[in-house]
């Protein structure tokens, strides 16, 4: 019987734990982001171990990826963002880099997971949150304000705080969504051309159709796989941008 295409993400304990009455079991979704973060990390310290003046490919990489950021932040924060680098860039290349390990045979998606995506946003806002704070007190909730009558602004400000505390499920939805679904057509594709290839005569030969439809979508990942993560990325800095300046970059 052939497997559900849901089943690729399903969360299996490999060692399992309990700790008052939680369940905290190493899983192949940790065990997964677990490799994510190694190969990251082991990856840029090689691009960096030996720089040289003229860089090397893995070096280009690493400086591509940290100007990349850097871009981000700069273009919508200013310089004022920049102290954010570290987190955004971390935040970037662990999105980044799960969607790309997700596309392995045999890989687990960790971004495909909902609670994943929900606690990185969650991050994103508690910071938010207390950057705006620190930095203006009670004169953040004039993020919610706009410069109209009352009668205007008073229904905008609520839309605007109702808006805002959307976030954290539209940021995380958009990306869990986007990940489950492309992974789910092509398990659904690849079921299409296991059970045409099984079927012989000239059922066999029509597997060719969804094989290269595999093909093209699996191309389409890859560019899927980068867009979140950038799109991720850039809300980010904007909401940030939204805390440290207020309404003064609108």
């Amino acid at each position: 019987m052939a497997a559900s295409p849901m089943e690729q993400f399903t969360i299996k304990p490999i060692i399992p734990l309990h700790l008052g009455g939680y369940d905290v079991s190493f899983t192949n979704q940790s065990l997964w982001m677990c490799i994510v973060v190694g190969g990251l990390s082991l990856f840029m310290a090689i691009a960096v171990w030996n720089r040289r003046l003229v860089p090397s490919r893995l070096q280009s990489m690493a400086e591509m990826s940290y100007e990349f950021v850097a871009g981000m932040l700069n273009m919508t924060s200013g310089e004022d963002g920049l102290k954010f680098f570290p987190f955004i860039f971390t935040i970037f290349l662990f999105i980044l880099g799960s969607n790309f390990f997700g596309l392995i045979p045999g890989a687990y998606t960790a971004t495909a997971q909902l609670c994943v995506t929900l606690a990185l946003t969650m991050l994103v806002i508690f910071t938010v949150i207390v950057t705006g704070f620190i930095r203006h007190g009670l004169g953040f909730f004039k993020l919610f304000v706009i410069k109209a009558p009352l009668f205007i602004a008073v229904p905008m400000a609520l839309l605007e705080f109702i808006s805002f505390c959307a976030r954290p499920m539209s940021l995380s939805m958009r990306l869990f969504a986007n990940m489950l679904a492309g992974h789910t057509m092509l398990a659904v594709m690849a079921g299409f051309v296991v059970a045409l290839a099984g079927a012989g005569g000239v059922l066999s030969a029509l597997s060719i159709a969804p094989m290269l439809l595999i093909i093209g979508l699996a191309a389409l990942e890859f560019l899927v796989a980068f867009l979140q993560a950038y799109v991720f990325a850039i809300l980010s800095c904007i909401y940030l941008s939204e805390a440290i300046h207020l309404h003064d970059n609108h």
